[in-house]
């Protein structure tokens, strides 16, 4: 029996077959090797109009997550759709410039900015930065004032809200790192009011990853639209609200509320609070990539165990972390299912860990050369990937349509060493 796919995500069987929009998965394992990250740009394109569509109208900037998936392909496709893009680093920042975005449309996040960022971002001239903290906004105040610069900076609440996440993807609860204390945001905003080389043009917030609920959302959106009331009551005026991203996809069986119904809750707690004339942005990752990559691997040994059926693949923990560091469940897809009966697998690489496994407790028909495709595997995959035991990481391809180009080579052993050197 052929598994079911939903159509959404790019990947189909066709005539026994799993195909990325019209190419088939097989054919790219042979032209390009395994393992192998293979997105479909129709996913992407229609996941980020999924938003686009339902903040028409309204004054909105849809910034991309760069460290969902930070491919040039990838980022190159979202910016001649017209999207923004959330940075964390001052790679990423380069990443999208390269790619072509717009730097007017690039909201810099994190929590450790270096000086060297700091003004690599104002030199741009990004949008604004998101501060998370006191020392911040003074680190960012001074680089402004040195290089005779104004910062654009919005102020980023934690709005100590369980997001009901993993612990390790929960970023708006009072004990996680992220965003300024919800009872010290005020006076911090007095005092970004009150340095001359700082512009305070928004507020908002970030409360995690993989979210499946709308509640968490609109009750982050009232705390921090209470603060905005408060600060137009004091004469300051807040030209944008973030709402921030980690709209969640599904893996297995999770329901995530569609976008459309998100962006109307949030909305409409806007106009009913007396704030529809605010800028919205939003910064989804995982939603817009998740569901449009998949990683290929092939099947080197079939191992029998006592307690376990162990199938050997050619990828590993280095190339999807998401299994070994979350405990993430990721379905596996054969390429060419087989008519057979099937066996109890744990699918695991070669790395020499025991955490270097890739889905457990799976029923699959298999042998060995087989290819097995791990699908919504396009969100914090390859831009989470390494090299260790000194492997090279895969290459990566874009299909569009019926053509499938390689978006990223794999990397050459030689290349792997190649900053190092021996001692004389």
């Amino acid at each position: 029996m052929t598994p079911a796919l939903p159509a959404s995500e790019g990947f189909s069987y066709r005539e026994h077959r799993l195909h990325c929009e019209d190419v088939a998965l097989d054919t790219l394992a042979q032209r390009c090797g395994t393992p192998l990250y293979v997105y479909s740009r129709r996913a992407i394109e229609d996941a980020y109009a999924a938003y686009a569509s339902a903040l028409s109208g309204r004054s909105a900037l849809v910034c991309y997550a760069v460290k969902a998936n930070s491919n040039l392909a990838v980022l190159d496709v979202l910016a001649r759709r017209g999207a923004g893009f959330d940075i964390v680093s001052g790679g990423e920042l380069a990443r999208v410039l390269t790619a072509g975005g717009d730097v007017q449309k690039i909201v810099f996040s994190g929590v450790g900015k270096s000086e060297v960022e700091i003004e690599a971002a104002l030199n741009a001239g990004v949008a604004c930065f998101n501060v998370e903290s006191v020392p911040e906004l003074d680190r960012i105040d001074a680089a402004a004032r040195r290089l005779q610069k104004r910062a654009r900076v919005a102020l980023r609440v934690n709005p100590d809200i369980d997001a009901g996440t993993h612990p390790y993807i929960s970023t708006g609860l009072k004990n996680n790192k992220f965003g300024v204390a919800y009872a010290d945001a005020l006076a911090l905003c007095r005092t970004a009011m009150e340095k001359s080389a700082i512009e305070l043009v928004g507020l908002g917030c970030h409360i995690g990853s993989q979210i499946t609920e709308i509640a968490p959302y609109v009750a982050a959106a009232d705390r921090i639209i209470d603060l905005v009331n408060q600060l137009e009551r004091e004469k300051v005026a807040i030209r944008h609200i973030d709402f921030g991203g980690g709209l969640g996809i599904r893996y297995r069986d999770e329901s995530p509320p569609a976008v459309a119904d998100l962006i109307s809750a949030l909305l409409a707690r806007l106009d009913a609070r007396g704030q529809r004339d605010k800028t919205v942005i939003f910064e989804p990752g995982r939603s817009i990539v998740g569901s449009a990559g998949a990683l290929l691997t092939r099947v080197e040994y079939l191992k029998p165990g006592e307690s376990k059926n162990f199938a050997i693949v050619d990828a590993a923990m280095n190339d999807l972390i998401r299994p070994a560091m979350y405990d993430a469940w990721m379905n596996v897809l054969p390429v060419t299912p087989r008519r057979e009966e099937p066996k109890r697998y744990d699918i695991v690489g070669p790395v020499c860990e025991s955490a270097d496994w890739l889905a457990r407790d799976r029923d699959l028909a298999l042998q060995p050369g087989d290819l097995l495709a791990i699908v919504s595997a396009g969100a914090y995959a390859m831009a989470m990937s390494s090299n260790y035991n000194s492997r090279a990481r895969p290459a990566e391809v874009m299909v569009d349509a019926a053509a499938a180009h390689c978006v990223r080579r794999r990397e050459t052993l030689a290349e792997l060493f190649a900053t190092e050197s021996r001692v004389p």
